[in-house]
């Protein structure tokens, strides 16, 4: 090295620490990717899955119009089961932030945290509401902040109305069914009252199926959820009245996760199982179509007549 000329040396050195800095940050980027399964070797006892926003069923590859939103129901259960048949993922924490959505993925969900062999601990940051105090029901336990909104176990029914608008641009609706019920909540007639009761009876179903999920899994009196009135109350309100466990912070989950397991928790998140490409794809679309996504959101949704949800 003697003979090696001061700025030789100075650049040899420069081009080792870009390399490891550049190892560094591919190690790190390879982490994030790959929703830490590569790049990663820190051992752990835990499994983190998060229902974050809506809770909607996977229609295959996300779009880039739907924005930065959470998993899906489907990859939300994929990451369940996939934490269910690892061994070293002794526990699972399912941390919620979501007003709710569709009724059978929100079930979906909460039976896959159900079936999970270990103890199973339920955390709302600020929202837990309907589809998903729902999945909440299927863990052993619910942990909330005293400001977390928590509750709204209700179901919600709609549809749009569109005959006025019709009759306005001149549109008739005709259409041949077989089956009395069939075209009930088409939006280009007027509902007759027989339909509007048929379809409040699914609604209606629907409600009793929740407060029946509830009472069994937070084994509470249905007249105790009946009471709620399909309400949100605050943290500390939702504790009072059973609907919450205890109130905490994460470092107070983990403590008592601690407490289940018998030694300290090592968390782990669980992340949908996408190949590389695809997330840099989907990466890069969002970037491309971010500028236009207030407007073209508004089309992104192409759901039937009916609408039902729990929200």
């Amino acid at each position: 090295m003697d003979d090696v000329p001061t700025n030789g040396r100075n650049g040899l050195l420069a081009a080792a620490a870009a390399g490891a800095a550049t190892t560094i940050a591919a190690r790190a980027a390879l982490a994030r990717l790959t929703g830490g399964r590569f790049g990663d070797d820190d051992e752990y006892n835990t499994a983190k899955v998060t229902v974050s926003g809506p809770i909607r069923r996977n229609q295959g590859r996300p779009s880039p119009l739907s924005g930065p939103g959470g998993a899906t129901a489907d990859d939300v259960v994929e990451q369940v089961e996939a934490a269910d048949e690892d061994d070293d993922a002794e526990a699972l924490l399912v941390e919620l932030n979501t007003p709710g959505g569709e009724v059978v993925p929100s079930d979906d969900i909460r039976r896959a945290a159900a079936e999970f062999d270990g103890p199973t601990v339920a955390y709302a940051t600020d929202l837990c509401a309907s589809g998903g105090y729902w999945i909440a029901s299927g863990c052993d336990e619910l942990w909330a902040r005293d400001a977390s909104l928590v509750g709204s176990i209700g179901v919600v029914g709609s549809r749009p109305n569109a005959k006025g608008l019709a009759d306005k641009l001149g549109v008739s609706y005709e259409q041949f069914t077989a089956g009395e019920y069939k075209d009930a909540g088409v939006p280009l007639k007027e509902i007759e009252e027989d339909e509007r009761e048929y379809l409040q009876g699914i609604i209606d179903g629907y409600y009793e199926q929740f407060v029946e999920t509830v009472s069994e899994g937070r084994d509470m009196d249905s007249e105790e959820i009946r009471e709620t009135e399909a309400r949100v109350y605050l943290g500390d309100d939702a504790a009072e009245i059973g609907l919450v466990d205890e109130l905490g912070t994460e470092d107070d989950v983990e403590d008592r996760l601690a407490d289940l397991l018998g030694s300290e928790p090592e968390v782990r998140e669980f992340t949908p199982d996408r190949g590389l490409a695809e997330r840099l794809g989907i990466g890069a679309e969002r970037v491309a179509f971010a500028a236009g996504n207030g407007v073209a959101s508004v089309f992104a949704n192409d759901g039937g007549d009916i609408d039902v949800e729990l929200r």
